[in-house]
């Protein structure tokens, strides 16, 4: 995340509905798109729906962001090491969807590897959940022995889902979350989940990095068709 603002990045205007910029045009290195606005459901969608996702420290101002390339993962093209294999074999733990949104985004919030800040602002949390209540906002939960262990949460319109976050308490077990999300996505016939930036654990499972042009439009081809359920 970068700490000072080029001059040229836009701010967006006041209103919710407001037009974000064509991210085709964005020149900012990071894929810095603009500045400012609000995280209202409607602007969130909006920005969404363009390919763009909010980014941003506390107490500075809401960033916009598009980068180039964008990793991706594609339902059904998923690579599972044969360690990982097995511990889904073994099926010691339980799923659900939609059961604890809350405890979910506050698993992903919590500080670990050693750093106490988290980019899932308290503006971000309650943004989230509004889009959870609204029925935008989804999370898949792992639990052992009735104990949350690892989830992940995300949005979803038409068929595109955008994967935000996911945290974990036992080994492996943000692995197996991301394994059941994507097997949901596949079984119900999304097109890609949107990962946002190149991460090492997600190399693993086939993850693509596309050029921000082709991730646009199979993201406007996706967002057109009918809403795919999420459960």
């Amino acid at each position: 995340m970068i700490n000072m603002i080029p001059h040229a990045v836009p701010v967006l205007a006041d209103e919710p509905d407001a037009a974000f910029p064509n991210p085709l045009a964005c020149r900012h290195p990071d894929g810095l798109v603009a500045v400012g606005g609000d995280l209202t459901v409607t602007r969130l969608l909006n920005a969404y729906r363009h390919g763009i996702f909010p980014w941003y420290e506390e107490d500075g101002p809401i960033l916009w962001w598009s980068p180039d390339p964008r990793a991706v993962l594609f339902p059904g093209h998923l690579h599972i090491s044969r360690r990982l294999h097995r511990t889904l074999r073994q099926g010691r733990y339980q799923v659900t969807v939609n059961q604890d949104f809350e405890a979910v985004i506050d698993g992903c919030a919590a500080p670990r590897n050693g750093f106490s800040g988290t980019w899932i602002t308290a503006e971000m949390r309650t943004a989230y959940l509004e889009l959870h209540t609204a029925g935008h906002a989804h999370s898949l939960e792992i639990r052992q022995q009735d104990e949350l262990v690892a989830g992940i949460y995300g949005v979803a319109i038409g068929a595109m889902f955008f994967a935000e976050s996911k945290f974990h308490r036992r080994r492996d077990m943000s692995k197996v979350a991301l394994v059941e999300l994507m097997q949901r996505l596949h079984a119900r016939g999304y097109l890609m989940c949107d990962c946002q930036l190149w991460n090492p654990h997600l190399e693993h499972f086939s993850l693509r990095m596309l050029d921000r042009d082709i991730f646009l439009r199979i993201l406007h081809y996706a967002i057109a068709r009918p809403s795919v359920r999420f459960d």
